[in-house]
């Protein structure tokens, strides 16, 4: 029996053998006649899963052996067209159930260690070579260094990763990426860009593909909503525009800052130039540092101490951000892309909301930094051109020499620009003009709006009382910016006087625990993957894991709301006489000409 069990294995590997293009293997000898059985049919199984072109490439015999002295952890190992399995693989796979399908947990442990250390041998070979392809390691996250030559030696694709192992060198990205190109059916929507370079390294046509999760789910970060979540369809857009918000005078904003914005066309309107005026459905792609501890350290910005995210955030409030609470002015240069470079580069951000977590550096890792990377790994057409700068003001004259931007439908004033939404003046242009229709009707002692802003709350009260119609509504934009200005100045007083130790927080008004907890919910809306943390699953998300995302980030969001107002009231005490008094004046003063407004309004 034991000499039959024996021949028939022999049959069975020399059949495996004979098939054109299949490897051909080895058996260490000492084996028993059932195992040389078993470990036949685990070969054939893994061979029959080889694309041709990798098949082919493993020209020579493979010596293949299980072994007991692996290291913790090791299933296996490959060196000189040789492999070495931990031969607990081998018994799990032998007693296996009858019919045992790619899921069974020792099927699929037994097929993973052997295709993984199959990968290193052909990553080996002239004709592989996958872990130095350039392409792919734009895909895989070890990028391009902006400031110098070569690539960056971390790889920051780690969240949501189907095994951390893969983030040691490109070698083992290659090996685990193809056990799960070839072993999970939903790989190409998981990681959809990787799928389809090996498809083509591989030379195989265009397959059907699993049914994939609708669009591209992206989480914003915006304390007004209660649902933050956006799904993209890549086909309504029409459009990508290199954003630039001018810079200012605060160290960190000098240069300006970098985004990317996705003119995305509203439901019921065909793709075209009219998307231009949806700006409710644009979508903007900005690079931050997210500073989890509140306090904004110059230091740590040079140092890489702050996290670098993509955050996806609605067109309006970026333009609310930058251009009445900054006083920033946005320019919107359209990006001469194609159709599949627009699909590419929504999936690639897609990916980055999801996987990536960066680091912040000043200069060499900066948002026009980041930027210039999302639309390097996006296109190769735009990873040949040079398009690197550290500054963003330099990405965009980059793009412009290289023919990047599409400015030919650009109107040459400012206010043509502005009317097709190239253009988003800084309001304190808006915030002159009222001051002028204002002191038209008062007697105001500033000699402009940013003289009026700055004075004490108290001293712009008595024309507030006298104001008629016309300067009352004047007055209440110019006071509504005033209370815009002591926010940012509140927040100013509180990183530098006591949010740098939390234990000062919690001594002088007890807060420092839902502060803390306030600042880890805003960790989620910036690292969104760490609402799956606990979910299987790797890559962007499927429909499993959106049915449970949906809850949770809704309950967060909720959550989130509710911790303002309460830290809101809590946090004036902290705060310097005089800052709360201006604080509480300018809330005041608001309100005062509100009502006069509508008291003047009722009595026309």
């Amino acid at each position: 029996m034991i000499r039959l069990l024996a021949a028939l294995a022999a049959i069975g590997l020399a059949c495996t053998q004979a098939v054109a293009g299949t490897p051909q293997f080895r058996l260490a000898d000492g084996l028993s006649a059932e195992a040389r059985q078993a470990t036949g049919q685990l070969l054939a199984q893994a061979a029959g899963k080889l694309p041709p072109a990798w098949s082919a490439a493993l020209d020579r015999p493979i010596a293949v052996s299980w072994r007991d002295d692996l290291p913790d952890g090791v299933h296996g190992r490959a060196r000189h067209w040789s492999i070495a399995l931990d031969r607990r693989l081998l018994e799990a796979w032998m007693a296996r159930a009858p019919g045992a399908g790619d899921d069974d947990p020792a099927t699929r442990a037994a097929l993973a260690a052997l295709l993984h250390e199959l990968a290193h041998l052909y990553d080996r070979t002239a004709a592989g070579g996958l872990s130095r392809d350039p392409r792919l390691l734009d895909l895989a996250g070890w990028q391009v260094a902006a400031a110098g030559p070569g690539r960056r030696a971390r790889n920051d694709f780690r969240d949501r990763s189907p095994d951390p192992y893969e983030l040691e060198s490109p070698k083992e990205y290659v090996a685990v990426n193809l056990e799960h190109y070839l072993l999970d059916p939903d790989y190409a929507c998981r990681r959809p860009a990787l799928a389809a370079h090996l498809d083509a390294r591989f030379g195989l046509p265009v397959q059907a593909r699993p049914a994939c999760a609708d669009g591209l789910l992206f989480v914003g970060d915006d304390l007004r909503s209660d649902d933050p979540q956006r799904l993209l369809d890549p086909a309504r857009i029409y459009q990508v525009d290199y954003l630039l918000a001018e810079g200012n005078d605060r160290p960190m904003s000098a240069w300006g800052h970098s985004m990317l914005r996705l003119v995305v066309c509203a439901p019921d309107r065909p793709v075209g130039p009219d998307c231009r005026l949806d700006l409710q459905h644009h979508l903007v792609l900005s690079f931050r540092a997210f500073v989890g501890d509140v306090q904004v350290s110059s230091w740590r910005g040079l140092t890489g101490s702050y996290p670098s995210r993509l955050f996806a955030l609605p067109m309006g409030q970026v333009i609310d951000e930058y251009t009445r609470v900054e006083l920033r002015g946005l320019r919107s240069v359209p990006l001469a892309l194609s159709r599949q470079e627009i699909d590419a580069l929504a999936a690639r951000a897609a990916q980055l909301h999801w996987n990536y977590d960066g680091r912040y550096y000043f200069i060499s890792n900066n948002c026009a930094v980041e930027t210039f990377k999302l639309l390097h790994d996006a296109s190769p057409r735009l990873a040949a051109l040079p398009l690197a700068s550290i500054r963003p003001n330099g990405l965009l004259a980059r793009l412009r020499e290289a023919g990047v931007t599409d400015e030919a439908g650009v109107p040459a004033d400012a206010e043509g620009q502005a009317r097709g939404g190239y253009w988003f003046e800084p309001a304190n242009a808006r915030f002159e003009e009222m001051y002028a229709v204002a002191r038209r009707e008062l007697d105001l002692p500033a000699d402009d709006a940013a003289g009026w802003l700055a004075l004490p709350p108290a001293a712009r009260e008595p024309a507030l009382r006298q104001a008629g119609l016309k300067g009352a509504a004047a007055l209440l934009v110019l006071e509504a910016a005033a209370l815009r200005r002591q926010e940012v100045l509140v927040r100013d007083e509180l990183k530098r006087r006591w949010l740098r130790d939390a234990r000062s927080i919690d001594a002088a008004a007890g807060i420092a625990g839902p502060l803390q907890d306030f600042l880890r919910l805003g960790g989620a809306f910036s690292r969104p993957a760490t609402w799956l943390q606990d979910v299987p699953g790797y890559g962007l998300p499927q429909a499993a894991e959106r049915e449970v995302l949906a809850g949770r980030v809704r309950a967060d969001a909720r959550s989130r709301q509710a911790q303002v107002a309460a830290l809101e009231t809590a946090i004036r005490p902290l705060l310097s006489p005089a800052r709360r008094a201006a604080l509480e004046g300018t809330q005041a003063n608001l309100a005062l000409v509100s009502g006069r407004l509508r008291e003047l309004a009722a009595a026309r």
